[in-house]
């Protein structure tokens, strides 16, 4: 796995937009303000021709220049890691013109999005063996004082920190909209973490391997295509054993069961050492009188490996930053969870 070096004092921060651009409000507000204060940091800032760009169908343009964008920002000697504008919808579209083997053949340079930057996170792992971050997007550096996971996710960025602990609180509901920008999130509700098995008090749960994962509404569209190299990366990487991080987006209860069903039926989790799920963005809600927890749990139980769910991951914030393709260790004490990364430069 080819790790990139990280963001030193003074370097370049690039933007790309291969998902959606800062177009509207709140987000060309708060992304205005994030370069505002990444240069108030003493960081220079570059942005990709898209960025500001509107003319596309769920993305920030055309899929053929938004990966033009993509291929150019990341084997440029311009900028340093590369920030994703935003998700969106339609990136899958994108990922026929991203040039992977340009992307092997360049100097690994961090790359940070999440939700539809599914589709070059986890790719950028499993084809090119080449460590991304699965992290807030550039609109959420632009909040007025930082939360403690954008800190974070900066940190991580820099070299600064490679453990990191769940937030106390996250929320449900967001306030931001085109009047408040830079709100901070509305962190209602407690953390809720559990674990498959249940950890008995005063013990702790843990297990290494290697992250892999991402939104499944990304995944199951990459299953089969002929992008799907995930067989050969679990041989490749057998002695390390992989921890799947995953979370959902439009997905309702049955559509992540249905998702799991078809990811484990391919063989994606043959060489599973267990499974991080992020609270889904239908937190809450139920079919057929079950919820979210025990839809995947009671399928994934058979692969008899540890399950920790309704984590910091994904679109319900605050978010931990997850390194796709890292070595990680992990442990859970039944209220406290930590991740740490091993990242070799």
């Amino acid at each position: 796995m080819r790790y990139p070096e990280f963001l030193k004092d003074r370097g370049t921060i690039g933007f790309v937009a291969p998902s959606m651009g800062c177009t509207t409000e709140p987000y060309r507000s708060a992304f205005d303000n994030a370069i505002k204060r990444f240069h108030s940091m003493g960081y220079k800032t570059i942005e990709g021709p898209n960025c500001r760009c509107d003319s596309g169908i769920g993305i920030s343009n055309t899929p053929k220049k938004c990966a033009e964008e993509l291929n150019e920002n990341y084997a440029s000697v311009d900028s340093d890691v590369l920030i994703s504008c935003g998700g969106g919808e339609l990136m899958c579209e994108v990922v026929p013109y991203i040039d992977f083997e340009r992307v092997k053949q360049s100097k690994p340079k961090w790359y940070m999005g999440y939700s539809d930057n599914t589709n070059f996170t986890f790719l950028e792992a499993t084809i090119a063996d080449t460590a991304g971050i699965y992290g807030p997007c550039a609109g959420s550096f632009g909040m007025e004082v930082w939360h403690e996971s954008l800190t974070d996710a900066f940190n991580l960025l820099c070299g600064r920190k490679l453990s990191f602990t769940n937030y106390p609180m996250w929320e449900k509901e967001s306030i931001k909209d085109e009047n408040a920008p830079f709100v901070g999130y509305n962190l209602t509700e407690k953390s809720c973490i559990s674990s498959i098995p249940a950890v008995a008090k005063g013990s702790r749960l843990t297990m290494r391997g290697r992250l892999l994962g991402g939104c499944m509404d990304c995944l199951i569209n990459l299953l089969g295509t002929s992008f799907d190299h995930v067989r050969e990366f679990n041989e490749r990487y057998s002695d390390d054993g992989i921890i799947w991080f995953l979370e959902a987006c439009d997905l309702n209860v049955m559509g992540m069961r249905r998702a799991m069903w078809q990811m484990k039926n391919a063989g994606w989790f043959s060489n599973v050492k267990g499974f991080l799920i992020g609270r889904p963005a239908h937190f809450g809600e139920e079919m057929f009188g079950i919820d979210h927890r025990q839809a995947l749990s009671s399928l994934l139980r058979e692969f008899n490996v540890p399950i920790i769910m309704d984590l910091d991951i994904g679109h319900m914030s605050p978010m931990m930053p997850v390194v796709c393709g890292s070595m990680a260790d992990v442990s859970f004490d039944g209220s406290n969870f930590t991740i740490s990364y091993d990242i070799e430069q």
